[in-house]
């Protein structure tokens, strides 16, 4: 690891202003002149819109101006937000109806915006609101995830947005012909809430014709290029910042409504614009994660290895297409199909539905929690109904390490792996031949004991290509501007890190630049476990080139031919020369001789191939069968992340996605009333994870180097929720299994939990 990093577990230096206050959060920093806006939003889930009439409104005090979607296009804005479209199976592409930034006609989902109103004041804004004079025809709602119902989009008859399939259905069925035994497991998707500490909020301010838009993000260059469309601007004429961002887990990758409204009405009012969501109006507003049903069948032979895999899953997207939600659940969940096991005959279709619900797009790992939650339920379910014990079972269809690189059914490579290794360890850590005793103390207390096993695999997303920037200042500090940008995952710290560790520069004299579309011409954002992989790819890249630039002009201070010239990470040092600058050295050596050239160095790379974390979650639970009341007792994570950079920011990355995967499993679920009513919109409706509801979560890690990238590292941003999910479903199934419940979907409430042995109970008698 020398070459590539240290791998020592550095404290966060972030954490020292976070904690003390000093963050600087989109609302701490919009102008304090700024007027502030108010969206009214639809209190139904399906109308016909009669009447939207802002002329008493206007005219309240401190009402700047009122913006409707007649507005926006009268002004000659292009106002609609775009998603991505999948090809159905019958090569058509799916439905692509019109997403408007303000309702158009009709609403289709409660919180839905239908105007904005600007004002010296919130409370103003909020007061002219209810002024507006907004009347509606009510629709039927449809709240189902299956076609059919009043129809929202003329493009999509039935309600279905898209029928998409990938694989060999022909060949897989006849493997399903031919099995010895075959399973089927229907397994439900619970919609949660993804309730980032800090809510979406921006500001936007215009000057000589040019436009700045802040907003909480993950990524300042799909912004900016919205900005640009909707506008009709020259991509030099807008700005795009990031400020400090407290959370994002995939929700706040994609662009809203809202930014882009408050941007208009900058304009014409002349003054900044902020607006900031409440709690509530972002449970109503910020796209939901999750939500689908899946029939998976997986047929064995024999020897009870797998032999073919199908899934027919149905997906809602809410009342629009989000920017990437056909993807979500088609072209990301196919990634890890297989997930780990040796079978080639696979197929996927999915249908997605369009409900009178808030959208549905990119939550913590994006398609792949899903596929291996379907795939690590039905792998426990078999191991159960055939009589193997869930280790046997999975090492029996176990990809075998000798066949790496893997050419999976779904077309995506795995590079490496050794998936035997790392569940022995698993097994080994957890205490898995342990677990009977455990399991009879639990119950000499009244209690039920389960144990869960999710064996999972992700592929790491998003834009493979990334650039890195590093200057060196007058007061001998250097700037590393990045591509990325941090919603809370350390990435001050692991890039100074990185820098440091390939260049001796003291990482407390580097500054991490991010989130500027001014500063940083292009970068590929945060999402899909990318970051740290592909910053430091270009990091790496941009020292190289460094280290090249100053290799001549040091030579000659040497007196030396180029060739003799090495750094050895802290030095320059050529045999001959008592001469052995460091790199900050060789930086004023150059700015005393003028040489800003050498005082700036840029270099973009691009990864032609992605890495596959890997891991075993184990997971132990006792129930209350009075109260249904699920404790997880005992969680213990071994992961294959490659080389680490940062162990210590890699395992607070799967401590926090271990607590998103648990909650959805235990307690997050979202509620609609038939009518599209959200009766989950405050904190004491919607249950959260809190430190109390999770035990001391043992992780290590048994590393098999990615070949992929030079660090041979692996993306851990979103490991522990893809296995959390099914291990923690799987241990509640394990410990109902015995009192006759043999179908147990999330989240395990205590009232659902106790209503699953009750009516197991009656069934039984």
């Amino acid at each position: 690891m020398e070459k590539f990093g240290k791998s020592q577990p550095v404290r966060r230096v972030e954490d020292s202003r976070f904690l003390t206050g000093q963050g600087r959060y989109v609302d701490d920093i919009a102008p304090k002149d700024g007027l502030h806006a108010f969206f009214l939003r639809s209190p139904v889930a399906h109308a016909e819109i009669t009447e939207l009439d802002v002329s008493d409104a206007v005219e309240a005090e401190g009402v700047h101006c009122i913006l409707t979607q007649a507005d926006l296009e009268a002004a000659g804005l292009d106002a609609r937000l775009l998603g991505t479209q999948v090809k159905n199976r019958d090569g058509s592409t799916g439905a692509g109806p019109k997403r408007p930034l303000l309702a158009e006609g009709r609403v289709r989902y409660v919180g839905e915006p239908i105007a904005v109103v600007v004002a010296e004041t919130l409370a103003q804004a909020r007061d002219a609101a209810e002024m507006i004079l907004f009347d509606f025809d009510d629709l039927p709602a449809h709240v189902d995830v299956a076609a059919g119902g009043e129809t929202l989009h003329a493009e999509a008859p039935d309600n279905r947005a898209f029928d998409w399939g990938l694989g060999d259905e022909a060949a897989t069925e006849a493997a399903f012909a031919k099995a010895a035994h075959v399973m089927r497991l229907e397994v439900g998707d619970n919609r949660v809430i993804v309730n980032s500490l800090e809510p979406r909020g921006s500001y936007a301010e215009w000057e000589d014709g040019r436009v700045h838009v802040a907003v909480n993000a993950q990524g300042v260059w799909v912004p900016k290029a919205q900005v640009a469309r909707i506008f009709g601007l020259e991509p030099e004429e807008v700005r795009v910042t990031n400020p400090d961002t407290g959370g994002g887990f995939g929700m706040k990758a994609m662009v809203y409504n809202e930014p882009f409204v408050i941007a208009q009405a900058a304009r014409i009012v002349g003054r900044p614009v902020r607006w900031m969501a409440e709690r509530t109006e972002a449970m109503l507003s910020d796209n939901a994660g999750r939500d689908l049903v899946s029939m998976a069948e997986m047929a064995f032979d024999e020897n009870l290895k797998a032999i073919a895999y199908r899934v027919h899953t149905t997906c809602n997207l809410g009342a629009y297409n989000s920017q990437f939600a056909q993807a979500i659940q088609t072209n990301l969940f196919s990634r890890v199909l297989m997930g780990v096991y040796d079978v080639q005959d696979t197929w996927l279709r999915v249908e997605g539905i369009y409900t009178n619900t808030t959208p549905v797009d990119a939550y913590r790992g994006a398609g792949r929690p899903e596929a291996i939650y379907v795939l690590e339920r039905l792998m426990d379910r078999a191991a159960r109904e055939l009589g193997v014990d869930p280790l046997e079972l999975r090492r029996r269809s176990f990809i075998p390490k000798e066949a790496f690189p893997y050419k999976t059914a779904t077309g995506e490579t795995y590079d490496v792996g050794d998936f035997d290794r790392v569940l022995t360890r698993a097994a080994a850590f957890s205490d898995w031949d342990g677990f009977e005793a455990r399991k009879s103390a639990s119950a000499g207390r009244g209690k039920l004991r389960g144990r869960g096993l999710c064996y999972y695999i992700e592929s790491i997303l998003g834009d493979p290509s990334e650039g890195a920037k590093v200057e060196f200042n007058e007061d001998g500090t250097v700037s590393i501007y990045v591509g990325t940008q941090s919603n809370g995952q350390g990435h001050e710290t692991v890039y100074a890190q990185f820098l440091s560790d390939q260049t001796g520069i003291p990482a407390y004299l580097i500054e991490v630049v991010q989130g500027d579309s001014d500063r940083i011409a292009q970068g590929g954002g945060t999402g899909g476990s990318r970051s740290v992989t592909v910053q430091n790819s270009a990091t790496l890249v941009t020292v190289e080139k460094m280290i090249a630039a100053f290799t001549p002009f040091l030579a000659e201070k040497m007196g030396v031919d180029p060739e003799a010239v090495r750094f050895d990470d802290e030095q320059f040092r050529a045999d001959g020369s008592n001469l052995h600058p460091t790199m900050l050295e060789a930086a004023e050596m150059a700015r005393a001789d003028g040489r800003e050239d050498l005082l700036r160095h840029e270099a973009r790379m691009t990864l032609e191939a992605r890495s596959f974390p890997n891991g075993a979650h184990v997971a132990e639970v006792e129930i209350d069968p009075e109260t249904g009341q699920v404790t997880v007792d005992r969680y213990d994570v071994v992961d294959d992340f490659g080389n680490l950079i940062n162990p210590m920011l890699a395992e607070g990355q799967v401590h926090g996605g271990v607590a998103q995967g648990v909650g959805q499993a235990l307690m997050e679920h979202v509620v609609f009333d038939e009518d599209g009513q959200l009766l989950t919109a405050t904190f004491m409706d919607y249950a959260m994870p809190r430190a109390g509801d999770l035990p001391m979560i043992r992780f290590t890690t048994e590393a098999v180097p990615s070949t992929a990238n030079a660090m041979g590292m692996k993306g851990c941003g979103e490991a522990g929720t893809v296995g959390a999910m099914a291990a923690a479903a799987n241990a509640v199934q394990d410990a109902l299994w015995e009192h006759g419940v043999r179908q147990a979907d999330m989240p395990f409430t205590p009232l659902r939990v106790w209503e699953m042995l009750r009516d197991a109970s009656q069934t039984a008698a």
